[in-house]
C-alpha cells in the first residue's frame, strides 16, 4: 500500500495487480479502439506519479502536470480526451483552472478530485463545469471507473447523425456539432449542460423527474443528488440565456423535474 498525503484528508492507493482487473483495462480500450487521453493536474509530485503510472497500467495515454500554466502548453501540444483535476492547488487552483477552460469554449470532461469532504465543494465544483467530483481518499479503480462512465457519456452524447439541428424557441441546437445558438449569436456550455439540454430535447414536452436527467444526461456512475440536478439545471438555464424568474424554455414542473417546451407555455 502506498500512501500519498494532500490537504486534511489522506488519498491511498493500493497499486498492486490485485487492485484493479484486467476487465477494466480491456473495457476502456474496447470503447474506441485506442486509448483514451488522460491529463493529470496536481501540484504534488509524489501522487501524479502514481496515477501517470497507475493510469497507464490501466490503458490511458496519460500526461501529468502540475498546475494550469503546464496544463495549457499540453493542451496546445496535444488535446485530452478527459482531465483530472486537483483542487486544492497553489495558485491557480482546480476551481479556476476549471472555469477558465469552461469559460474559453474548452469542453474537455473534467473528473475534479478534493481532500475536503464538505458536500458544498462537490456542488460547487460541479457548478464550475466539472462531469465528475472524486473525494479523497478514494480506490484507484473507482478513479478508473469514473473515467470510464464520462467517458462513455460524453462519447455517446456525440453519437448522433452529422450536422442533426433542431430548433426550439431562440434556440438553434446542432446535435453533431454540440454547439448551440441564440438568435444567431454562439453559447458556450460545458457537456453536462449540453447533456441535460439534450436529454430535455428528446423528450421535449414531457416532463422528465430529476432521477430520468440523471439516468439519461448525468450518469448514475457520477452519484448526482436531487441537489446537483437543480444546480445543473440552474447553470443550464443561465447559459442558454432562460431567465431563472420566468423561465421561458425549461420549466419547473412542481413534484415531477423539469420539461423543455418551445412556445413560453
Amino acid at each position: 500500500m502506498t500512501r500519498c498525503f494532500k490537504g486534511p484528508r489522506p488519498s491511498c492507493f493500493d497499486i498492486t495487480q490485485s487492485c484493479v482487473t484486467s476487465r477494466i483495462r480491456d473495457t476502456i480500450s474496447a470503447m474506441n479502439g485506442k486509448s483514451d487521453r488522460v491529463i493529470v493536474v496536481d501540484d504534488d509530485a509524489e501522487l501524479r506519479a502514481l496515477l501517470r503510472r497507475f493510469l497507464t497500467e490501466h490503458g490511458f495515454e496519460t500526461r501529468a502536470v502540475d498546475g494550469g500554466s503546464a496544463l495549457d502548453r499540453e493542451l496546445s501540444r496535444n488535446p485530452a480526451d478527459v482531465i483530472v483535476l486537483d483542487l486544492m492547488m497553489p495558485g491557480e487552483d482546480g476551481l479556476a483552472i476549471c472555469r477558465r477552460l469552461r469559460a474559453a469554449g474548452d469542453l474537455t470532461p473534467i473528473v475534479m478530485l478534493t481532500a475536503r469532504g464538505d458536500p458544498i465543494d462537490r456542488i460547487v465544483g460541479l457548478e464550475t463545469g466539472a462531469d465528475d467530483y472524486l473525494p479523497k481518499p478514494f480506490e484507484p479503480r473507482e478513479l478508473v471507473a469514473r473515467l470510464a462512465a464520462v467517458l462513455r457519456r460524453t462519447r455517446g452524447m456525440r453519437a448522433v447523425a452529422a450536422d442533426e439541428v433542431m430548433t426550439i424557441g431562440s434556440l438553434e441546437i446542432n446535435l453533431s456539432t454540440r454547439t448551440v445558438k441564440r438568435e444567431g449569436a454562439s453559447l458556450k456550455l460545458s457537456s453536462r449542460e449540453f447533456a441535460l439540454l439534450e436529454a430535455l430535447l428528446q423528450s421535449r414536452g414531457r416532463p422528465l423527474s430529476r432521477a430520468q436527467l440523471i439516468e439519461r444526461a448525468l450518469g448514475r456512475d457520477a452519484e448526482v443528488t436531487d441537489r446537483a440536478v437543480d444546480v445543473h439545471v440552474a447553470r443550464l438555464r443561465r447559459a442558454i440565456g432562460d431567465r431563472a424568474d420566468a423561465p421561458e424554455l425549461i420549466k419547473t414542473v412542481w413534484g415531477v423535474g423539469y420539461v423543455l417546451v418551445s412556445d413560453g407555455a
